[in-house]
């Protein structure tokens, strides 16, 4: 079995998500490693995960930290092939390391997407991959601005997917995938995965 697009799973933090969507096929798990991050992952912990799982790559995923903490904190990890971050001003600062590049950056307003349009050709050239969240809705407008944006450079989308609307985002937009979230467990080992495991089984084809 394999997925039909490229999937990213965020803020992973426990064995269940980091084993369930490995076997999933999904390309690239994402951890927090910012202490005051409440889904912070410890060097330790990050060993005891990312040991249990092949077949992935891993993304080391920082909100407000300076490229030169970045870069700092992962000396304490092995394994992460990409580098996550929100502050646009930063990413020309690590644009020269060894890992690949993906910038999040939040919509508020359908206008945002406007502005990163204009970034397009130089977030290419960096070889960035551009992680789209926020609160808006895949309406028409929204997909249509999500696919000029798409054509220009890598895009994954974050939000408002579901199993019911998702071949629909992939089929309507040229974007290289999608981004879904982690999740507590209830209790060690156990894990509610409904609304995931829905998506992720919509998205399987035969090889």
């Amino acid at each position: 079995m394999a997925l039909r697009t490229f999937v990213k799973i965020s803020s992973v933090n426990n064995l269940s998500d980091a084993r369930y969507c490995a076997g999933m096929y999904v390309n690239v798990m994402g951890f927090a490693l910012e202490q005051n991050d409440s889904n912070y992952i410890s060097p330790q912990k990050f060993r005891e995960l990312s040991d249990w799982v092949s077949g992935v790559e891993f993304v080391a995923e920082f909100k407000n930290s300076h490229p030169e903490n970045i870069l700092t904190t992962l000396q304490d990890y092995e394994g992460f092939t990409f580098i996550q971050i929100e502050e646009e001003a930063h990413l020309q600062m690590l644009l020269n390391t060894n890992y690949g590049l993906i910038w999040k950056v939040e919509l508020e307003k359908i206008e945002r997407l406007d502005e990163v349009i204009m970034m397009a050709e130089s977030l290419k050239d960096g070889g960035i991959v551009v992680l789209l969240e926020g609160d808006l809705s895949l309406d028409q407008s929204v997909k249509a601005k999500i696919n000029e944006l798409s054509s220009k450079c890598d895009v994954l989308v974050g939000f408002d997917i579901t199993a019911e609307n998702v071949n629909e985002l992939l089929e309507e937009t040229q974007i290289k995938g999608i981004a879904l979230k982690g999740g507590d467990e209830i209790k060690p080992g156990i894990k509610d995965f409904d609304e995931l495991a829905d998506i992720l089984e919509t998205l399987e084809v035969e090889d």
